[in-house]
C-alpha cells in the first residue's frame, strides 16, 4: 500500500508517464485480499452489458458474468465501483467466481468472459471402424450358452476376450450400436 501511494506522489509530484504505469501493475491489498486484475471498460462495452444483463434471453451464467463486469468496472463510465464483498454478496457467488471472470476478461477478452472459454482436451478415439464391425457382427451372432440374447456388457467382455481391442466398456459398446441402430438379438431387425 505504501509503495503505491509512494509511486503515485512521484506521478503526480513529477508528471512521470512510467510510474502512473508501474501503479496499475502493481496489485491493490484490500482486507488481506489481492485485488490482480482491474476491469475498465468502454462505453460501448458497458452499453452492451447492461443490455444484455436486463433482458432473460441468455444463459444464466453469461448473464451473471455481465453483472460481475458492470459490478468490477473502474473505467470513467462507472459512478460507483462495488467491491468484490458487496457483488459477491448481493449476487450469491463466490470471491472466485469473481476473480475467473476478471482474468478472463482481462487475459482473453470480453466474449470469453461472458461465454466461457471451449475446452481444447482432444479425446483419441478408441474404437475404429474394424472394431465397430466385429461388434456388430458379434452383436447379430448367437448369445452365448445360458443367455438369451446380448447384454451391453457381455458383448464388451467378448470382444476383449476375442482380443477384438485391448479393453472397452459397456457404455462405448451401447454407443457404438446405438449408432450403427443394431438390436441385441431381436428377431425383427432393424
Amino acid at each position: 500500500m505504501l509503495l503505491r501511494l509512494y509511486f503515485s506522489w512521484i506521478a503526480l509530484t513529477f508528471g512521470c508517464t512510467t510510474c502512473i504505469f508501474f501503479i496499475e501493475s502493481i496489485p491493490r491489498i484490500v482486507k488481506g485480499y489481492i485485488e490482480k486484475y482491474i476491469i475498465t471498460l468502454t462505453k460501448d462495452e458497458r452499453e452492451f452489458l447492461g443490455v444484455l444483463a436486463s433482458k432473460g434471453k441468455h444463459k444464466s451464467q453469461k448473464i451473471l458474468n455481465a453483472l460481475i463486469l458492470l459490478g468490477c468496472d473502474e473505467g470513467q463510465y462507472q459512478l460507483k465501483r462495488s467491491t468484490n464483498e458487496e457483488i459477491a454478496r448481493v449476487l450469491k457467488i463466490s470471491m472466485k467466481k469473481i476473480d475467473r471472470v476478471k482474468k478472463r476478461f482481462v487475459e482473453e477478452g470480453l466474449d470469453v468472459s461472458l461465454n466461457g472459454s471451449k475446452g481444447e482436451r482432444i479425446y483419441k478415439k478408441k474404437a475404429d471402424g474394424d472394431f465397430e464391425a466385429h461388434l456388430v457382427a458379434l452383436s447379430c451372432s448367437n448369445p452365448p450358452q445360458g443367455f438369451a440374447r446380448w447384454s451391453f456388457r457381455l458383448l464388451a467382455d467378448k470382444a476383449v476376450e476375442l482380443e477384438y481391442i485391448d479393453n472397452v466398456s459397456h457404455e462405448t459398446v451401447r454407443r457404438i450400436l446405438k449408432k450403427t441402430k443394431s438390436s441385441l438379438g431381436s428377431e425383427k431387425g432393424g
